[in-house]
């Protein structure tokens, strides 16, 4: 059984490897082979010279992605057959019980951590910086560094504490309470975010008196959507890209990248954020909270099966079940079983995200203007012009640039 169990994950590993491999090469050769034309549709829109340097820009990002695919491949097969976790495991048996699962699971995150640092580092300091995004210093990278682990050390230690109390202490329906449980943090923690984590990273300022705040006050009133204030984020601290989005779940706060706000003209911010209330009118929020959270519920119910099967954790080299292995085998393993899900995630998301745009045409009332944004952000931020159909079917949370604009078009064309 246990062979047969290695035999299954590799095949599935492979696939999913191969899969992910060609879609990005054939986004690669796609964006390659443009050689920085304009699409037709984008003519006078979009200059020549940010079409050449959003293809340079797409063919880095691909490659470092191709790498990055590669590479996760080797620390997964490393971590799961070089007889690692077995010996982490035996090595904490002295703490016994809680201690031991927590330690161990720590102790992984860490060792995946660093693993992953040295892309995180050339994605920043080397690719970022060559096309002039990344505005980061090494000392605001280290204090960020300490400030995630800190909060990571603060939340998630008391929380693994929390769920080995679950796993032990409420019989044969543990994952059902201990979902309960983790499913009421998230909501904690998506209210505390705005207010306790965030200031911790970025300064958040309330936007400025003037035709910008006014036209956004005007908007929110006329479409009934109550925040807890309109703010500005010193995103330009750490890269030169553009953005807005909300904070919260009840009553959020609108959340402005100073980079947005010093290159659009009123309408165009109305119309970005006519878009983000909508994903909020429209309970885009919430759906994609229960999502979450079922998926989740299914992830547990898959673990509380995982953890009875003694064949699994000899396969992987490990001499009896435990929360701890089995926690690690899901966490590091369970993408080969789950990768067919993306393109299905990705569609919904698609689907939102269309939905928002014609939101923001019928109660902003500036289509041009919403065209406009997204132009200027995607001219902004060097997104790919010319993505293979494949690539952006599997993995594009937003339609295309292309696709946006003709949908636009049609929802401003629509009787009122």
């Amino acid at each position: 059984m246990s062979a047969l169990i290695l035999a299954v994950f590799l095949a599935l590993f492979a696939v999913r490897l191969a899969v992910e491999a060609s879609l990005l090469w054939l986004n690669l050769r796609h964006a390659a082979s443009a050689g920085g034309s304009v699409p037709e549709a984008l003519a006078g829109r979009v200059s020549p010279e940010t079409a050449l340097r959003s293809r340079d820009y797409t063919v880095a990002k691909g490659r470092l992605a191709l790498v990055a695919l590669l590479w996760d491949a080797a620390v997964t097969l490393a971590l799961l057959f070089s007889g690692f976790l077995p010996w982490l495991d035996r090595a904490l048996a002295g703490l016994g019980g809680a201690s031991r699962f927590v330690a161990f699971l720590v102790l992984l995150s860490l060792v995946a951590g660093v693993a992953g640092l040295p892309l995180s580092l050339y994605g920043t300091f080397a690719l970022e910086a060559r096309f002039g995004f990344n505005r980061t210093t090494w000392r605001t990278w280290i204090a960020d560094q300490l400030k995630s682990s800190a909060v990571g050390l603060a939340l998630g230690v008391p929380l693994l504490y929390a769920t080995w109390l679950f796993m032990s202490a409420t019989g044969g329906l543990w994952w059902l309470w201990l979902w309960a449980f983790l499913a009421a943090v998230q909501v904690l923690l998506a209210w505390a975010y705005p207010a306790i984590i965030a200031p911790m990273f970025n300064r958040f300022t309330p936007l400025g008196e003037g035709a910008l705040r006014a036209r956004l006050e005007e908007l929110s009133r006329a479409t009934g959507f109550r925040t807890r204030g309109l703010f500005v984020m010193d995103a330009s601290r750490r890269s030169a890209h553009s953005n807005a989005y909300f904070m919260g779940i009840v009553r959020p706060r609108i959340v402005l990248f100073d980079t947005l706000v010093s290159s659009m003209s009123v309408d165009e911010a109305a119309a970005v954020l006519a878009h983000e209330i909508g994903h909020f009118r429209l309970r885009h929020v919430v759906k994609r909270l229960a999502a979450g959270l079922a998926s989740s519920l299914a992830g547990l119910w898959v673990l509380s099966l995982v953890v009875r099967w003694p064949a699994l954790f000899r396969a992987f080299g490990f001499e009896a079940p435990s929360w701890q292995a089995a926690l690690a085998l899901v966490a590091i393993g369970s993408g080969a079983f789950t990768f067919f899900l993306s393109p299905i995630s990705a569609w919904v998301s698609r689907r939102h995200e269309y939905a928002a745009d014609r939101y923001s045409v019928l109660h902003a009332g500036a289509p041009e203007a919403l065209k406009a944004a997204l132009v200027k952000l995607n001219g902004e931020n060097l997104s790919n012009l010319h993505p293979h159909p494949w690539y952006s079917l599997w993995h594009y949370s937003h339609p295309t640039l292309l696709e946006r604009l003709h949908a636009i078009e049609e929802a401003a064309a629509l009787p009122r």
